[in-house]
């Protein structure tokens, strides 16, 4: 019924830019925090079909964006190839066990051994499918081997992710193997994804801006490709966040949208990635804790800088938790009055 964002993905007239927001399926609600209150933790959350469900619905309606993003974890991926993560209540995920020695690469599940496994994720897809009845499309998503490779041998969140990256320098074979492994998990995992009902698939590299322009051509971009070339089914966006550096080779890819962090002007990242594609973004996520008139001209201005054709209105970056729900409603309703 509401298929805006699956025309601008295509670069097909709309009547406005379609919004959603990345993180919208989360703390920003109260009815998200009731129902994670009476729940053991994330993880049951997102291992419950119908509870990832009932989640990925709960921004449909408090909100009107055009799309649900399915409630998941890109960890989920590292989980089934053989390391399991946990989430801890104000740190985020860890690793107890992570990769140490190319040695420990070998034992790793990949492709479809791997994604078979991750049945909770495609009944999620299944019944949010059913459930939203057509009413807006339904995202998909992963993330993009070299994040994920970062979390394996990082075993958390990083301000530097040394570890990683000095593996990419001690073990440039054992890397390659590691990231195949992980590309070819994805790909299997993100078209079983499309079989249970995804209308769009988003890569998230949200390590990507760590790596210099060599190595992220050749530890990620290259693995990204692979990704890109084998999702022809539905579109496919590719989020490269804080690789400024690479969005000219970004709009290369075989992608329909490329995603923008707030880093990046209108200007610089239409002229970089080129016409063809549509662009995401790239609203700066602390600007909702503005006041409504400072939220509603900014969105005005980012619209206009980026157009209403071949664009899709979101943050540079997932909402914040703390956002104040009012904020938001006001980012999404200035975009929802554009139509004409």
């Amino acid at each position: 019924m509401n298929d805006l964002l699956l025309r601008a993905a295509r670069g097909e007239q709309v009547e406005r830019p379609p919004v959603w927001l990345m993180r919208q399926a989360g703390r920003i609600l109260p009815q998200y925090k009731a129902l994670r209150g009476k729940l053991s933790g994330f993880k049951e959350l997102v291992e419950t079909p119908e509870l990832a469900c009932e989640v990925t619905i709960q921004p449909i309606d408090e909100l009107n964006v055009d799309a649900a993003i399915i409630f998941s974890d890109i960890l989920v991926v590292p989980e089934v190839m053989g390391l399991t993560y946990e989430m801890i209540p104000g740190k985020g995920p860890m690793f107890p066990m992570t990769i140490q020695e190319g040695s420990d690469v070998e034992n790793l599940l990949s492709g479809e051994e791997a994604a078979v496994q991750l049945d909770y994720v495609y009944k999620a897809l299944q019944l949010t499918k059913k459930e939203l009845n057509g009413r807006v499309p339904l995202i998909g998503f992963s993330g993009a081997p070299w994040t994920i490779m970062a979390y394996m041998l990082e075993g958390s969140g990083s301000k530097t992710f040394s570890k990683a990256r000095r593996f990419l320098y001690r073990q440039p074979v054992a890397s390659k193997v590691l990231l195949q492994k992980i590309t070819d998990t994805t790909i299997e995992y993100l078209k079983r994804q499309i079989k249970a009902g995804a209308d769009l698939v988003q890569i998230f590299d949200s390590w990507a801006g760590i790596l210099g322009p060599e190595q992220y051509e050749t530890f990620s971009l290259y693995y990204i490709r692979q990704i890109c070339e084998a999702i022809t089914e539905v579109p496919v966006t590719v989020f490269a966040k804080n690789a400024w550096f690479a969005l000219e080779s970004v709009g290369k890819l075989d992608c329909n949208v490329v995603g923008i962090d707030w880093n990046t002007t209108p200007e610089i990242a239409r002229s970089k990635v080129g016409s063809s594609k549509t662009l995401q973004g790239n609203l700066d996520p602390c600007l909702l804790y503005s006041e409504p008139d400072v939220i509603r001209a900014a969105t005005q201005e980012m619209v206009a800088g980026f157009g209403q054709q071949q664009y899709i209105v979101n943050l540079g970056h997932g909402v914040y938790p703390d956002t104040p729900l009012d904020h938001v409603k006001v980012f999404v309703n200035e975009v929802l009055s554009m139509e004409r």
